[in-house]
This record gives structure tokens, C-alpha cells and sequence, in this order.
């Protein structure tokens, strides 16, 4: 999947644009190294202060329902400290370096997903505060996509996974929108934000699926078929930003992304999914699992249980792990390794082994999803 409108332009920006240095390789890798060490520290760092701040404000998460297994209150806003972190270093990085022309992410680009990712984290803050509808809530990532789509970001076309050649998704419009492509891309922004909004629920979860994810856009950025530096730039940071958040986040919990971190990584990973062009497919083997399971929670509350999808339950996949015996680090484990294992695989796959990965993924989420089940049911079962 390519994230340019067809017919437009490279960009040949200079001061404006995200540049790697025109290095040699290895000195690129120290760049990459670097970059993720520093922003790892400074992500660890900043979220020390963001803790203090969620603290004496009064933004915490208290164990006020079934589903919350944390027993004394949590700090929020967690995802403030590692937004900040990766636009500090991006910024460095943009004004600090003498840097070659960037092929895939222009100015335009950097401040789209910027000002969508400030707008998530103020819909985040206030939701932290004071608790909104989820109608409300739903405000702040339709504004993040909309911005993201003014910058002319989306998704154009796709590989055919049957037979080669490319679906072309930018033929029909009305004025400037694009029926097919802008709507794909809606849909695709939406879906990701809600997986990581819905799956964090475990300690260090989201941002350790972040972190797998992040690490495989970057070593896909850099293979010979792609070789997208500016790209494996803003992934390895993202990496490095989360990191560092995940030594609080990771069980036991000294702070929780919230809401506006919890968006906010998907956002992230599902714009750098269509800048990068062709990663749409690896992002869904990485995140397979957890979008499986939001795709099941949205059919079970909406057609089986005929409930509204603002109604928070513990019936998601990693809950039910809890359930079936298995400790919160355990858990939080099994599903990164998941994340980590199909991860890895797409880095060796064309389009139609990715189609062929994403169905053995669904076999294996529909394999643990009855073992879960039937563990459940033994462990809820009195004995004799």
C-alpha cells in the first residue's frame, strides 16, 4: 500500500522535512542505536514528571469496577511522556542534522501526525479528568484522522494478494475525497486506535505490542526491496519512546498510558503503516491477535449481547488468560510473543504469504480462544 496520491510529486524539502543522514551504513545503524537509547532515557525521564502531575491533578484510575485487577489508584496520562519524548527527538533530529531530502514523509506529513497526536492527547486528558461518553470520546480520533487525511495521507491502492498487480482504490471522487481511499484509510486509523485503546488492560501490554511493533516497520524500512530511512527513523523512535514508558508501565504498574496514549500508539503505528507503503499487511499480522479480538467483542456486544461498544466487560482475550490461570506477566507474555513470532515471519513474506500468515494467525487466535474458554470453565467450576 502506497500512502501518495497518484501523480504527486516527491518531496525535495531541505529544512522542512525529516532527513536521515547520507551516511554509510554502519554509521547509519549508530544513528538508529542512538536515537532509540536517547529516546528511551528521555521517555523515562519525562514520564517521572508526567507521574507527579497525574498525581497532584487527581488524574488516576481507581479500582472502581470488576474488570480494573489493580487494587490501590493509578496515575493516567502515561502516554503524555512518550508523545512528548518522540516529538522532542524528531525535532532534534529535523533542526539538529544536515540531513538528505526525504523521500516518503515531508513537512506536511510530520505536522499532520503531530497535531493529530496533540489532539488525542488533549481528548485524552480530559477524558482522564472527567470521565466522557464514549460518544464524546469518539470526537478526538475523528479529528486525528481528519487531519491526517488534509495532509493527503491515505491509502491509494493495495497489492492484489491472489495474483500480483495492484487494486487501485483513488478512481472514484466526490470534489476532493476520495470514496474508496479515504474511506479505507478512515476505517484502517480507526480500527488500529481502537485495538490498542481496547487492548490496554494489562500492565505494559499495548506498549510492549507498540515496541514489537515499531522494531518490525523498522527493520522492514530498511530491507533492500523498501530501504525507507526517514521511515525507520520515526519507528525506531516511537520504539525508544515506549521503552522507556514501559519500565513504569510494565506489571506492576506505576502509571497507565490512558486514554490518550492508548489511541495515540495506534494512531501512530497505523499512519507509519501507510507512510511506509506495503506494511499495512505486516502492522495486521503483529497486531493480529488483538484485532481479532476486538473484531469478536464488537460482533459479541453488538448482534449477540446486543450492547453498546462504550460498555467495558472483561471478557477481552487477555482477561480471559487471567481467568484461565495464567499470572498478569504471563498473560501479557503470551501476547507478545504472538505479536513478536507473526512479526518477525512478515519480514521474510511477499503479499500472498502474509495472506496465507494472517489466516494460520486466525486458526491459532481461534485455537487459544477455546483453550482460554475451557480453562475458564474448569477454573469456575467447583470441585467435588
Amino acid at each position: 500500500m502506497l500512502p501518495r496520491r497518484q501523480g504527486e510529486a516527491p518531496y525535495l524539502c531541505w529544512s522542512r522535512c525529516l532527513r536521515v543522514p547520507s551516511l554509510a551504513s554502519g554509521k547509519q545503524i549508530m544513528l538508529y542505536f542512538y536515537s532509540f537509547i536517547f529516546t528511551a532515557i528521555l521517555s523515562f525521564l519525562v514520564t517521572i514528571f508526567v507521574r507527579k502531575l497525574a498525581n497532584r491533578f487527581g488524574i488516576v484510575d481507581r479500582p472502581d469496577s470488576p474488570r480494573k485487577i489493580h487494587n490501590h489508584p493509578i496515575p493516567l496520562l502515561g502516554g503524555l511522556g512518550a508523545f512528548a519524548a518522540f516529538w522532542a527527538v524528531i525535532l532534534i533530529l529535523t533542526l539538529g542534522y544536515d540531513l538528505f531530502p526525504a523521500r516518503y514523509i515531508s513537512s506536511s506529513d510530520l505536522w499532520a501526525i503531530f497535531i493529530g497526536g496533540a489532539l488525542l492527547m488533549l481528548g485524552g486528558w480530559i477524558d482522564d479528568k472527567y470521565n466522557l461518553a464514549p460518544r464524546w470520546q469518539f470526537i478526538f480520533p475523528i479529528l486525528a484522522v481528519l487531519v491526517v487525511l488534509s495532509a493527503r495521507i491515505g491509502i491509494s491502492f493495495v497489492t492484489n494478494p491472489l495474483g500480483g498487480g495492484l487494486w487501485h482504490l483513488d478512481q472514484w471522487r466526490v470534489g476532493s475525497f476520495l470514496i474508496l481511499a479515504d474511506s479505507f484509510t478512515v476505517l484502517w486509523l480507526l480500527g488500529t486506535m481502537y485495538t490498542t485503546k481496547l487492548l490496554d488492560g494489562l500492565d505494559g501490554l499495548v506498549s510492549g505490542i507498540t515496541v514489537i511493533s515499531a522494531f518490525i516497520i523498522f527493520a522492514l524500512s530498511l530491507t533492500h526491496k523498501t530501504y525507507q530511512t526517514d521511515v525507520a527513523l520515526l519507528a525506531i523512535v516511537l520504539a525508544g519512546a515506549l521503552a522507556g514508558f514501559l519500565f513504569w508501565n510494565f506489571q506492576p504498574a506505576k502509571i497507565f498510558l490512558g486514554e490518550g496514549g492508548s489511541v495515540w500508539v495506534g494512531f501512530m503505528l497505523g499512519v507509519l503503516a501507510i507512510i511506509s507503503g506495503g506494511k499495512v499487511a505486516t502492522a495486521l499480522l503483529v497486531m493480529g491477535v488483538p484485532i481479532l479480538d476486538v473484531v469478536w467483542v464488537i460482533i459479541r456486544r453488538m448482534v449477540v449481547e446486543k450492547k453498546s461498544l462504550g460498555e467495558s466487560d472483561a471478557k477481552h482475550l487477555h482477561f480471559r488468560l487471567l481467568t484461565a490461570g495464567l499470572s498478569q506477566r504471563k498473560s501479557v507474555l503470551v501476547l507478545w510473543g504472538f505479536s513478536a513470532l507473526f512479526g518477525v515471519t512478515s519480514l521474510f513474506l511477499q503479499t500472498r504469504g502474509k495472506v496465507y500468515s494472517l489466516l494460520i494467525l486466525l486458526f491459532a487466535t481461534i485455537i487459544l480462544a477455546l483453550w482460554v474458554t475451557k480453562r475458564s470453565k474448569q477454573s469456575l467450576t467447583p470441585r467435588p
